[in-house]
């Protein structure tokens, strides 16, 4: 039994959660916004040696890049906090998603409506893997220019994967991400009815 003041991440039960998608995509923001522990981010500057290697288009203002994971915790409840990792987006850094996914229960595809081709890596990669995820649709500037189900019909996803709305930068939108994450896990593997 924990004492007062305890934290409650030493008594909870710890869910490893990755945060995928493309390059520019908000993952490192998404993870920032809703760590409660200050985030480990490994950014980056873009420099000129990346030209023609990384596919700057629809992200020409970005200037820095995840080159190995963010990390960050956020508690849900007493009896859950969730561990999150994210991806590098850039194809060049895909090769670590490989040792990333190692315990991971869910994840969180981020999609980027201008740029929806650049989920399909992170879509493939979980459903090949029988990883469970929801697609997190960035709504940039507050722009949604798409629904749900347009997002679904073009990224071709199963009926039962979630897709939310949302804005990276926002701790409320974050955890309605991550609590619908763990509403989609739970469905998938429902607790056992006691027997009478």
């Amino acid at each position: 039994m924990g004492s007062a003041g305890s934290d409650p991440a030493q008594t909870a039960q710890a869910v490893k959660i990755l945060v995928a998608g493309g390059f520019g995509v908000g993952k490192t923001t998404m993870v920032g916004a809703v760590s409660e522990v200050a985030p480990l981010h490994t950014e980056e500057y873009l420099t000129r040696a990346s030209i023609g290697v990384d596919d700057l288009a629809g992200v020409g203002a970005k200037t820095t890049t995840t080159v190995a994971l963010d990390f960050g915790r956020i508690t849900i409840s007493d009896e859950l906090v969730l561990y999150l990792f994210g991806t590098p987006g850039q194809e060049r850094f895909w090769f670590m998603w490989n040792d990333l996914v190692h315990g991971a229960l869910g994840a969180v595809v981020l999609a980027d409506t201008r740029r929806l081709e650049v989920s399909f890596a992170s879509i493939d990669f979980f459903e090949s893997r029988g990883i469970p995820f929801v697609v997190a649709v960035n709504c940039f500037h507050n722009v949604r220019d798409r629904t749900p189900q347009e997002v679904r019909t073009a990224l071709d996803l199963d009926p039962q994967v979630p897709v939310v709305m949302c804005d990276a930068r926002e701790p409320a939108d974050g955890r309605e991400v991550l609590l619908a994450l763990i509403e989609h896990l739970m469905a998938r593997h429902p607790s056992p009815r006691p027997t009478a």
